[in-house]
């Protein structure tokens, strides 16, 4: 698709704006769209950066980090590969398996807010995830017989009761 404007290069910037229930779409190239920009009242930047996102995510600034640096004689860093919590905030990358651990009470935060959880609740795999898949079931077991007994239920939570035991003999064995 050609810019609709210049009618040249291609099209790789689509703004669709709403106003008062009119629908108007625009289809322009990098060129077109930083001359339409004020025009619009839209921020142009041509590519999206994870590492930027990543550090909006962390609230990274990086003359706040390099005065902090500067100030601080013990940076916090990794004891395995040496990265510093600044450099993830930077390039959104951790350096090895250990700075999850590391870095872990202030990672955590960051994946809450990304995730809405610090613990994995997706999808598993069928052939892999055997073990996760029924630590989930008993989890599940387990808040079911709770209500069950709140409710007063007893021959209902008996029956999970039991079904909970068998899975805990099958995570055993």
């Amino acid at each position: 698709m050609l810019c609709q404007e210049c009618k040249q290069r291609p099209a790789t910037v689509h703004i669709t704006k709403i106003v008062n229930s009119e629908k108007t779409h625009l289809s322009l190239c990098e060129d077109c769209a930083r001359e339409h920009q004020q025009q619009w009242g839209f921020g142009f930047e041509p590519s999206f950066s994870i590492h930027k996102f990543l550090a909006g995510l962390l609230d990274y600034d990086p003359a706040v980090a390099e005065r902090a640096e500067r100030g601080s004689r013990q940076r916090q860093q990794c004891e395995q590969c040496g990265l510093t919590y600044d450099q993830f905030a930077q390039t959104g990358k951790l350096g090895c398996d250990k700075c999850y651990q590391y870095f872990s009470g202030r990672l955590e935060p960051l994946l809450r807010r990304v995730h809405g959880s610090v613990q994995h609740v997706g999808k598993v795999p069928r052939r892999a995830g055997g073990s996760i898949r029924l630590k989930q079931e008993m989890k599940r077991l387990r808040t079911e017989l709770q209500q069950l007994v709140a409710q007063e239920e007893f021959e209902k939570a008996a029956q999970v009761r039991d079904r909970l035991r068998e899975l805990e003999k099958k995570i055993e064995a």
